[in-house]
């Protein structure tokens, strides 16, 4: 329990420090940080990539990767949340097209989202050939690669039924404000996947294997 109450006092911070964040501020960290993202050579030679559509506030944008992806040839995937057996599951979907991804509304958070009208013959990434690499979105990271999400779970779960369908995991990389990146430890649990890489609004730029 003193975990989960830690997690929460964690993010209830997270919440103040992120929605006192300017726009332009956003703004500028999300062209720093795409730039930086665009030149991996893990992006690079991905062939299938998973992004996570941006909130309108309080997180880097990811609008830019996902016109970058597309112009490069590569499969996109979204996070699409819907319900199996009264749980709450999220599956990554395919993006057509640029225009397909235009066509997105807007969740109750104000996150681009599939409508469950558009799903229908759409390919997820488990019956395709799987993803090279996922953008991951988050609350708070830090240096140790540990990752403090929203609390529902979500990216979690996805991965470990991803490490059960393949033994090859995608490279993960969380996109980051600077505010984001703490100097303190993030308290995880025994499920709480580490991330890959890093990558911060002001250019800096974080690799486990380094």
């Amino acid at each position: 329990m003193a975990l989960q109450t830690a997690k929460r006092d964690l993010r209830k911070r997270m919440r103040e420090t992120l929605s006192a964040l300017s726009n332009t501020s956003i703004v500028q960290q999300s062209n720093v940080a795409t730039s930086e993202f665009l030149s991996l050579s893990e992006y690079q030679n991905a062939k299938s990539i998973a992004v996570y559509l941006s909130m309108p506030s309080g997180e880097l944008s990811t609008r830019s990767i996902v016109q970058d992806a597309f112009q490069r040839g590569k499969d996109v995937y979204i996070p699409y949340i819907h319900t199996v057996d009264k749980v709450s599951v999220m599956d990554m979907l395919a993006l057509e097209s640029i225009t397909d991804f235009e066509s997105l509304q807007p969740d109750k958070w104000g996150i681009p989202s599939l409508q469950p009208t558009q799903v229908p013959g759409r390919r997820d990434c488990f019956s395709a050939k799987g993803l090279d690499l996922i953008v991951m979105p988050g609350m708070a990271f830090d240096s140790g690669f540990r990752r403090l999400g929203h609390g529902k779970g979500y990216y979690d779960h996805f991965l470990k039924r991803y490490s059960q369908w393949s033994s090859k995991m995608p490279f993960l990389v969380a996109m980051s404000l600077q505010e984001q990146l703490l100097a303190e430890d993030i308290p995880v649990m025994e499920h709480d996947w580490l991330i890959d890489a890093i990558v911060v609004g002001d250019g800096r730029y974080l690799d486990r294997r380094s």
